[in-house]
């Protein structure tokens, strides 16, 4: 793509989250979103492949639906109570139908279906940005509102835990897991959201360092599925050996980075006198980790056939920065220790 192009769209990109998260009026943020939605579309349509086209018609669809979705229920609001602002939102007929458009927007259960399928179409770089950057403006929408059905939140959350370890059991497609891991992560940020926005903040920021860390070591790989992630001992031993620790903290497990958003998490439902809530969202978690231990297995246990096809790989440099890749592993398998300081954080 033409540098000066691709510049145009990155900013497209920036604006239009920036714009969303610097509104208080629903009309400007509904613009911020549209100029996202509209700068992603020929990132993702690049290539022109047909299986790209068609994973920006279906994401362009989905958004449309949920922009619609939006703006119909910010206007319903506004008719109802006289108020476009997003913090003044006291109706609960619009407030239900702006967290169901902005759970499409992000792809939470059971409004999930285009989320795998788009991001299959898509190279890992699109797909990280999908990922990542594109959840950033409907979660701070979803921040903002003082949400009065907590009920709905929580069985929003705990359907994404569940279709996302579910989902992504059976899956040989890395990108189709990775955003099953999507949906269940962001099932966990939805569930304490009411109760902790500061947790939920925390949930998406390690959320992002984690997801930030596999898709590069996938497109290190050059991997699409898990059967090639097995040739990986031969280029990279040594990000090979780093990658289940990053894949294990993704599941959530102690000692890593991933483990301490559950931990709080879980922690805050039970204060908040949830304990079954808390009991469903852990054993979920089981889900997930299974899907990981898959990927683990694949690439630290098995070896791809011996030939010269599988050997040459490692023969040739690679070109891509390694910098952005060691310092989110680093922060994914190291942050656990930073706890106390978090706590603190969101005490304050």
């Amino acid at each position: 793509m033409n540098p000066y192009i691709l510049s145009i769209l990155l900013f497209g990109l920036g604006l239009g989250t920036m714009t969303t998260f610097a509104s208080s009026h629903w009309l400007l943020a509904w613009m911020g979103l549209e100029i996202n939605t509209l700068a992603i579309i020929p990132l993702m349509a690049q290539h022109h492949h047909p299986r790209a086209v068609e994973a920006a018609t279906k994401y362009f669809l989905a958004q449309a639906a949920a922009a619609a979705m939006l703006l119909f229920a910010s206007t319903t609001n506004a008719w109802l109570t006289g108020q476009w602002d997003i913090q003044q939102m006291t109706h609960p007929f619009p407030i239900t139908m702006i967290t169901l458009a902005l759970a499409l927007k992000v792809g939470l259960a059971p409004l999930h279906a285009w989320l795998p399928e788009v991001l299959q179409g898509l190279d890992l770089t699109t797909g990280l940005i999908l990922s990542t950057w594109q959840k950033l403006a409907p979660f701070s929408l979803l921040l903002q509102m003082q949400t009065s059905n907590s009920t709905m939140l929580i069985l929003l959350g705990l359907a994404s835990t569940l279709v996302g370890g579910w989902g992504g059991l059976d899956q040989t497609q890395l990108r189709k897991i990775l955003a099953y891991s999507s949906i269940a992560h962001l099932g966990w940020m939805i569930l304490v959201m009411q109760f902790s926005p500061s947790l939920s903040l925390l949930a998406l920021m390690t959320y992002f360092i984690m997801t930030f860390s596999a898709f590069l070591v996938f497109k290190l790989n050059k991997a699409t599925n898990i059967n090639s992630l097995a040739s990986s001992w031969a280029k990279m031993p040594v990000i090979t050996s780093l990658t289940p620790l990053i894949l294990l903290s993704l599941g959530g497990l102690p000692p890593l980075t991933g483990f301490l958003p559950k931990w709080l998490i879980l922690q805050e439902l039970t204060k908040q006198a949830l304990p079954l809530t808390a009991t469903l969202a852990a054993l979920t978690a089981l889900l997930s980790l299974y899907f990981y231990l898959r990927l683990c297995y694949a690439m630290t246990l098995t070896m791809s056939p011996n030939n010269l096809v599988g050997t040459a790989p490692w023969r040739l440099p690679s070109f891509q920065l390694t910098l952005p890749l060691a310092t989110t592993t680093t922060m994914t398998i190291l942050l656990l220790p930073l706890a106390p300081a978090a706590m603190t954080l969101m005490t304050i």
